[in-house]
């Protein structure tokens, strides 16, 4: 899965947020709030920590944070925090200015599992960022590495469990390949019948052409 952990936070409040593997990305992501800097202003900022990075889009007060693998590139990550943003503000409209600390998580995190399985493996969702103009708007986004958000006594490494990672990829794929699979055998039950059609109209035409005449006149005396 491309996109690993995200969250949405009013300032440092968590309001929500969901993790697909074991990781303690949360607590990395809680430093990076904090050290945000302070005004409101609408932002698009990425920093990097190993292979993993951090991506996060300020809009009106709400941030959106996800962490992605780096081979997931800008578009497809700042697609998705673009997407949770507006979900969340549809959803809880004003109630986002005093909501407390994970009071939305039982209900919206199921929404950033969702987008995230999405926009980690469906083919749409890169044509998706491309279509909302994300490309020219993350294009001049700097990654820069995480050391200078934090210091280095207060860096914690990055901890994630690959093993249930590489569980959920197979899962994935094996998902895959059964809709594949069915995708391919629908596919050929089609072909079929549709041999089967223009062999039947074949001999169809071939005998009205032998009996003279559509409803087979002297074949049927």
């Amino acid at each position: 899965m491309a996109i690993l952990f995200a969250l949405v936070a009013r300032g440092t409040v968590v309001l929500s947020e969901f993790s697909a593997t074991s990781t303690n990305a949360n607590s990395i992501a809680k430093q990076i709030l904090d050290k945000l800097p302070g005004n409101d202003s609408d932002s698009h900022m990425s920093y990097s920590q190993d292979r993993y990075i951090f991506h996060v889009k300020r809009t009106d007060g709400l941030t959106v944070l996800c962490m992605a693998d780096e081979s997931a590139g800008r578009n497809i990550p700042f697609a998705f925090l673009d997407d949770i943003h507006q979900r969340f503000v549809r959803t809880y409209g004003r109630a986002i200015h005093s909501a407390l600390a994970y009071s939305m998580n039982d209900e919206f995190s199921r929404v950033i599992s969702q987008q995230m399985e999405f926009y980690s493996n469906d083919p749409n969702a890169d044509r998706m960022s491309r279509i909302k103009g994300e490309l020219s708007q993350v294009r001049n986004v700097m990654i820069e590495n995480i050391d200078k958000v934090l210091d280095r006594g207060e860096r914690l490494e990055l901890l994630v469990d690959k093993t249930e990672y590489m569980q959920g990829n197979t899962f994935r794929f094996r998902k895959q390949a059964r809709r594949y699979r069915t995708v391919m055998w629908w596919r050929n039950v089609k072909l079929t019948i549709a041999l089967i059609l223009v062999l039947a109209l074949v001999v169809y035409i071939a005998m009205a052409f032998v009996c003279h005449g559509a409803t087979l006149p002297s074949c049927f005396k």
